[in-house]
């Protein structure tokens, strides 16, 4: 699995004690991956994401890419996706009763966790992706791509992607190890 990041928005606000995250991932924003030996950029075309999310597959909305701290779910009816041709947006409900949820929501209000990444699978087949060379280098434009998670993390690839929260109260990358070749991580340093 890829993850890429974006700085699209993250607002998170306290109604009454459930705690609410939105986001937005725009679509046709490039971010640039690599610079040596040659520049390579990667931008994802409008709904990039839309066969999952309209399949009405499981997606999961992480602390740090890490299944194992997962703050939301499709399954679990507290994470809504829209897809539209501007961005992914979604809302999620967070319940601060894991540990790793009141980490999550201690080092946002402190300004740590500013970004929104998603973990996706290039889907299989023409036309999924295109890469070409313009005056810039290398530029890879995902069209169709599974997505299986967005997480809120530190350093987003997408340079543009940023958190920000609100209240409504009166007060990257990791990339896993896949092998020195393998073609999911072609991209990724």
């Amino acid at each position: 699995m890829l993850w890429g990041g974006f700085n699209g928005s993250l607002e998170l606000r306290t109604e009454g004690g459930a705690t609410r995250l939105r986001g937005r991932f725009p679509y046709g924003a490039a971010t640039v991956l690599a610079t040596t030996p040659t520049r390579k950029r990667e931008v994802f075309a409008a709904r990039a994401f839309a066969a999952r999310i309209e399949a009405g597959e499981d997606i999961h909305l992480l602390a740090g890419h890490d299944f194992e701290k997962p703050l939301a779910s499709r399954s679990a009816g507290s994470l809504d996706l829209t897809d539209t041709d501007d961005a992914l947006v979604f809302e999620a409900r967070i319940e601060g009763s894991t540990s790793w949820a009141q980490d999550f929501l201690a080092a946002h209000a402190a300004g740590l966790i500013r970004g929104l990444s998603p973990g996706f699978r290039v889907a299989q087949g023409d036309g999924a992706e295109l890469v070409k060379r313009d005056g810039e280098g290398l530029i890879r434009v995902i069209h169709r791509a599974e997505l299986f998670e967005l997480s809120a993390v530190t350093r987003p690839a997408y340079p543009m992607a940023q958190v920000e929260a609100r209240s409504w109260e009166t007060h990257q990358d990791r990339q896993p190890y896949r092998g020195a070749v393998h073609h999911l991580n072609r991209w990724r340093v």
